[in-house]
């Protein structure tokens, strides 16, 4: 019996607190992961003003705010 191993590059997009949506957040799949809408899994809200972060549970992809960038609030 053969176990293979595949390891997963994981994606990281760094944003800019002006990327975040009026309630601090971003939708997955994006175009600034480079996926393509079309053929992605569900639309998901992810919550990165809370943490500074957010991993999406279909695709593993994480948002990140940049160094230095901070989230004030929506409108």
């Amino acid at each position: 019996m053969t176990t293979a191993t595949t390891t997963r590059q994981e994606t990281v997009v760094e944003l800019k607190a002006g990327d975040l949506n009026g309630n601090g957040g971003v939708f997955c799949p994006s175009p600034r992961a480079g996926m393509k809408l079309w053929n992605g899994h569900p639309r998901v809200f992810l919550d990165v003003a809370s943490t500074g972060q957010a991993r999406c549970a279909y695709c593993g992809t994480v948002y990140r705010l940049a160094a230095g960038e901070h989230f004030d609030g929506g409108h």
